[in-house]
């Protein structure tokens, strides 16, 4: 009796099975979907690409002034205009928005790398441990973050890098909350109790499994939270508490021009224009990532 001939699949001819995403690429795929996300997303890219080359890309010197010329309205030769002093007002826009990117992103970082272990360690140990560091954030709420910030500036000085650790030092709670609030949800699964069961010290769960597992929702926050960064340093800025000239930042451009509104209006419409449109990008970019995160978005 003659045996069938089967022929043996291939390898080249196996079928290929559809492998499944990734959270993270699952996420990036419902976040092309969101365009004002892009947009946001766009925004900031290029935002940062000017910021780090303004230096050879800037019009002008950033301290070049004019007297002579004097505050000019919008013209070939100065796109934005010129201030009291002459200066170009876009170069001095593009110098500013190193600044003020600066104080949101490394700000932001203080408060994330605080807020972040706090929220963390409180959640896995639980118990009275958990409860007196949270009261210590409750306490902590309960200040004034201004006057906190205020007396910092008062007691050491003026200075640049304070003011993102001071800034920071204050945008952490929340953070912690958040973080715990995820922790308490996942120390009690399985792979958590498997990590246990084989040894690991707690250190090693903490940021091998528990903080990888919260950064979804950490992400969404940090890019809520750079911009209330940047408009708290807006804010001292305009009190005269944040940056000193001849730095400059989009807050301490927009209290100049604060100032000379009623005579030189483009002085005050270009900066607060520019933080206004970078505010909402990242908000639109926040909104983004906090739809393409979310679990449950997956089945839309």
């Amino acid at each position: 009796m003659a045996i069938p001939n089967i022929e043996k699949p291939s390898i080249g001819n196996t079928a290929e099975f559809e492998q499944g995403a990734s959270l993270w690429q699952d996420a990036w795929l419902r976040l092309r979907k969101n365009h004002l996300a892009l947009f946001g997303l766009g925004v900031m890219v290029f935002l940062v690409v000017i910021a780090l080359l303004t230096p050879w890309i800037a019009p002008y010197g950033y301290e070049e002034q004019n007297i002579a010329l004097g505050p000019t309205p919008p013209s070939a030769e100065h796109w934005l205009g010129t201030d009291t002093l002459g200066r170009d007002l876009l170069t001095r826009l593009m110098y500013g928005g190193r600044i003020s990117l600066a104080v949101g992103f490394i700000a932001t970082s203080v408060a994330l790398l605080i807020g972040v272990l706090y929220g963390t360690i409180a959640g896995y140990i639980g118990g009275k441990v958990d409860a007196v560091m949270m009261r210590i954030v409750d306490i902590l709420y309960a200040l004034p973050f201004m006057i906190f910030i205020i007396l910092l500036m008062v007691i050491f000085g003026r200075n640049i890098l304070l003011l993102f650790l001071a800034i920071g030092a204050v945008e952490w709670l929340t953070m912690a909350r958040i973080v715990r609030g995820q922790v308490l949800t996942l120390r009690h699964q399985e792979f958590i109790e498997a990590a246990i069961s084989i040894g690991l010290s707690r250190w090693t769960i903490i940021h091998k499994h528990l903080i990888p597992n919260t950064l979804g929702p950490v992400i969404v926050y940090t890019t809520l939270t750079i911009p209330n960064v940047m408009l708290l340093e807006a804010f001292l800025s305009f009190l005269g508490l944040g940056i000193q000239p001849p730095q400059s930042s989009w807050g301490l451009l927009i209290s100049y021009g604060v100032e000379t509104m009623e005579e030189y209006p483009w002085l005050l419409i270009f900066p607060g224009l520019t933080l206004s449109i970078t505010l909402f990008a990242l908000n639109f970019l926040g909104d983004g990532l906090r739809d393409a995160l979310d679990p449950r978005a997956a089945k839309d």
